[in-house]
């Protein structure tokens, strides 16, 4: 017989689990499936800055609040921006202002699954396959060639979402920038000219059509974001096999910038990690389909210069989860209400992360930045 769920989530990553979560606290229950392993199956990446209007709200529905602000970095919203000189231009402790306070994204994951039923997730399981069987009832194959029904689908699985065919023909696109992330370990004693540099938050060192993103870690280390402003191929003309080989490669594109921020990839323990920065269509949306629907980067992939991403993930699942205990017996009217707000906040956040993105590389870098600081002092 085919397994049957009433609801199923596809991606275990914020947005699902948030969802999962805010349906566990009403009452609902509903079947993850993700494509990982295992929770442990591959990193989380850096810190994140939670927002007092969409993250942190969502974890406040999700009955998490308290325990999330047990996570928050001391010290983490504190902001540093410089020149490619390494001209300090501006300088903002973190003042315990609470407004986007810094967590590691692998904490709050953990704190959101750990809300969870044993077992909720089921793990190893990418969906290959979905056909929709009418009524609003869905299909679903995994990797394993199983298959099971369900009759509400959501999609949180991600920029290349297996769910959003089903919706919308809209792919992501290349944004013309592409990062080279790199972590350097134990950073006040092995690298304490970076760890100067950096601070205890946030780092913006901006120069036109380029930077480095770094930010420190609770663990101590620093994650760095080499930036970019390149064509889409840029990165497949680096052998990223070769560890000095791929530094030097990077660094030539910053060969006028201070030694000491080029030490933020020269110095990189370990090997560095290429990423090309995508976005779906600002205003992505689509007609109403029944038993069917998308949160997080599955429904609006941005790119990260507003710091938006994992808020709206967050958000979209908590408000999806509302939405579905307030309309019991009324899956559509559910849809409706979230797909209606979800589409309104995240075309806005996309605006706002594109015009971040043109503004922070722009000619006169860091002045655009710079400004915006001034703009809301």
């Amino acid at each position: 017989m085919t397994t049957h769920h009433p609801i199923t989530i596809v991606g275990a990553g914020l947005g699902g689990l948030a969802l999962a979560r805010v349906l566990h606290v009403h009452g609902i229950e509903a079947a993850l499936y993700d494509l990982d392993a295992s929770p442990a199956a591959r990193t989380q990446g850096g810190m994140l800055d939670i927002h007092h209007d969409s993250g942190q709200v969502a974890l406040r529905a999700a009955g998490l609040l308290e325990e999330f602000r047990a996570l928050v970095h001391p010290g983490g919203e504190a902001t540093r921006v410089l020149d490619k000189d390494a001209v300090v231009r501006l300088e903002q402790s973190d003042g315990d202002r609470g407004e986007r306070p810094e967590t590691d994204r692998g904490d709050l994951r953990d704190l959101l699954l750990d809300s969870l039923p044993e077992g909720a997730v089921r793990w190893g399981a990418k969906v290959t396959g979905v056909r929709p069987l009418g009524d609003g009832r869905h299909e679903v194959t995994p990797a394993d060639g199983t298959a099971f029904t369900t009759d509400l689908l959501v999609g949180a699985d991600g920029a290349w979402s297996r769910i959003r065919p089903l919706l919308s023909d809209a792919q992501p696109a290349y944004t013309g920038v592409s990062f080279v992330e790199a972590d350097l370990k134990d950073a006040d004693l092995r690298h304490p000219v970076s760890a100067e540099v950096v601070g205890g938050g946030m780092l913006f060192a901006l120069g036109a059509g380029r930077g480095f993103l770094a930010h420190r870690e609770t663990d101590g280390s620093l994650h760095v974001y080499a930036a970019v402003e390149a064509s889409e191929d840029w990165l497949d003309g680096i052998d990223f096999g070769d560890d000095e080989a791929a530094r030097a490669q990077v660094l030539e594109h910053f060969a006028d910038w201070d030694k000491s921020l080029r030490a933020l990839i020269a110095d990189a323990d370990g090997p560095l990690v290429p990423r090309r920065i995508h976005a779906l269509p600002a205003g992505h949306r689509w007609p109403r389909v029944p038993g069917v629907t998308l949160l997080g980067d599955a429904a609006h992939l941005m790119s990260p210069f507003a710091g938006e991403g994992a808020n709206l993930a967050l958000l979209d699942g908590a408000e999806l989860g509302l939405a579905l205990a307030a309309h019991p017996g009324d899956t559509e009217a559910a849809l409706t209400a979230y797909e209606e707000e979800m589409f309104r906040r995240s075309e806005l956040s996309a605006r706002e992360s594109a015009a971040s993105g043109a503004m922070l590389f722009r000619a006169d870098a860091p002045q655009g930045l710079l400004d915006m600081f001034a703009g809301h002092a």
